[in-house]
C-alpha cells in the first residue's frame, strides 16, 4: 500500500504506537541491573534499618539521665558494655548506665539516645556527659528509611545507582527488567563507502552507519548493523534475516515519496506499509510498516533527516517497547528572531539556545551534518502555526533531554 497524501505527525505517531508491543521480561542479578528498565513494582521485603541503630559513635544512654546537666555540671554514668558495628549488646540499660556504641550498631534495650563522644569524658568505666539530650537523639529508628511492604519503585523506571541501593535494602539480590530490544539496522545506498581520506566518482561516506548505531544505543536498545546496495533482492534478504532475530528493523535510504524506491517496495511486498510520507520538515519521506508482526521504520538517507526522523518517530517507540513511558521533553523559550513556517506542516528547526532565548542557526539542509553539530535543540513549530515572531514564546526540545 502506498500513501500519496502526507499525514500529520500526530497521526503518524498514533499509528506507530498502536503497532508496538513490549519486549519480554527477564530476571537479572542486581549487579547487572544498572540502566535496565524495571518491569515490576518493587515492594520492600523488610524494614530498613531493621532495628533502632546508632547514628553516631558515642554512648547509648537513657536521655532522662542527662536532663538538667551541662558542660559545667556534667552527668555521671557507668559504662556497662562496649559494642562495635555488627555487634549487639545483651545488656538492658538501667538508669545511670551507658553502653559505648559504634555508628550503625543496634541500640541496646533500655537506651533511647546516643551522646556523641565529643560531649563526654571517659575515665575507665566512668563517663561524664556534658550536655542534655532529648529522647531519640542520634538514633535512627527501625524502618526510618523503609517499612516492610512499602512500594519503593514503580515499573518503567530506568534503574540508577540509588535505585539499586534501595532494591538491595528492600531484600532483593535480583530484579525483573524488560529485555533490551534488538534492533536490526539496514543502511542502504550503492554510493556509500566506509570512512576514508579519498573518494572516487560518486562515492559518499556512510555516516548514517555510525549515527543510527549511536541513536539506537541512546535508547538503551541493542543495534545490529549492515549495509546493502540498492538492490531489491539483497534488501529483501537483509530485512528477512534481521526479522528472524530482532524485535524491530530500521532502514535508511530508498524512501522517497514515490513508488519504485527499493526499501518501500520491499516493505510493501513483505508486509504492510502503514505510513509513507509525513507532513514534517525535515524528514518528509518517512515510512513505517509491519512485517511478520514486527515494526519496520524506514528513514531517509539524508543524515539530518535521518536524525530528525529518529528523534520524532523512532526514539519514543523504542522506549515504549521497553516499558518506558515519557512525553517529548518540551521547554518554553523566547525566540531570538522571527522563524518562518507553513500551515499544515510540523517543523523541527535546528536552533541554538542562549540563556532563556533560542535562535535558528543559519545553515540548514537535510544533508548538512554541521547544522546538527552547531545546534543544541529543535524549535518545534506545530502544523497550526504560520511561523513564530521575534521575541515570541515557542516550544523547544533540547537534544540532550532526548537521550536516556
Amino acid at each position: 500500500m502506498f500513501i500519496s497524501e502526507l499525514i500529520p505527525v500526530k497521526k503518524a505517531l498514533d499509528i506507530i504506537k498502536r503497532s508496538l508491543k513490549p519486549t519480554d521480561v527477564e530476571e537479572v542479578p542486581l549487579e547487572d541491573a544498572y540502566r535496565r528498565v524495571l518491569a515490576e513494582d518493587v515492594e520492600s521485603l523488610l524494614s530498613s534499618p531493621p532495628f533502632d541503630r546508632s547514628a553516631m559513635d558515642g554512648y547509648a544512654i537513657k536521655a532522662e539521665d542527662t536532663f538538667g546537666f551541662s558542660e559545667s555540671n556534667p552527668a555521671h554514668l557507668k559504662i556497662v558494655d562496649r559494642i562495635g558495628a555488627g555487634q549487639m549488646s545483651n545488656v538492658v540499660v538501667q538508669s545511670g548506665e551507658a553502653v559505648k556504641i559504634a555508628t550503625g550498631a543496634p541500640i541496646p534495650s533500655g537506651a533511647n539516645a546516643v551522646v556523641m563522644e565529643e560531649y563526654t569524658v571517659e575515665d575507665g568505666n566512668e563517663l561524664q556527659v556534658e550536655m542534655s539530650l532529648p529522647p531519640g537523639e542520634n538514633v535512627s529508628p527501625l524502618g526510618e528509611d523503609l517499612k516492610r511492604g512499602d512500594k519503593v519503585l514503580e515499573s518503567g523506571q530506568i534503574l540508577r545507582p540509588q535505585d539499586l541501593a534501595i532494591i538491595a535494602s528492600s531484600g532483593y539480590d535480583s530484579v525483573k527488567v524488560f529485555k533490551k530490544p534488538k534492533i536490526g539496522v539496514i543502511i542502504t545506498g550503492s554510493e556509500l563507502v566506509s570512512p576514508r581520506s579519498e573518494l572516487k566518482g560518486a562515492e559518499i561516506i556512510n555516516s548514517n552507519y555510525y549515527t543510527v548505531k549511536a541513536l539506537v544505543e541512546s535508547t538503551l536498545a541493542l543495534p545490529t548493523l549492515t549495509h546493502c546496495v540498492d538492490n531489491g533482492e539483497i534488501v529483501e534478504e537483509a530485512v528477512l534475516q534481521m526479522l528472524e532475530t530482532h524485535d524491530a528493523v530500521i532502514t535508511t535510504g530508498g524512501t522517497a515519496i514515490s513508488k519504485g524506491d527499493v526499501v518501500v517496495d520491499v516493505a510493501d511486498k513483505l508486509g504492510d506499509v502503514l505510513i509513507h510520507g509525513v507532513a514534517v520538515r525535515p524528514g518528509k519521506p518517512f515510512g513505517f510498516g509491519k512485517i511478520q508482526g514486527k515494526p519496520v521504520f524506514m528513514l531517509s538517507g539524508y543524515p539530518v533527516a535521518t536524525m530528525v526522523q529518529f528523534d520524532v518517530f523512532v526514539r519514543q517507540a523504542l522506549e515504549m517497547i521497553q516499558g518506558i513511558q515519557r512525553e517529548l521533553p518540551v521547554v518554553r523559550m523566547k525566540t531570538g528572531k522571527k522563524i518562518a513556517s507553513s500551515l499544515g506542516r510540523t517543523d523541527y528547526i535546528r536552533a541554538k539556545t542562549h540563556g532563556e532565548h533560542v535562535s535558528p542557526i543559519k545553515i540548514s539542509g537535510s544533508g548538512i551534518i554541521r547544522s546538527m553539530v552547531e545546534s543544541d535543540s529543535y524549535v518545534l513549530i506545530e502544523e497550526n502555526l504560520e511561523g513564530i515572531e521575534d521575541g515570541e514564546d515557542c516550544k523547544v526540545v533540547m537534544y540532550d533531554s532526548l537521550r536516556l
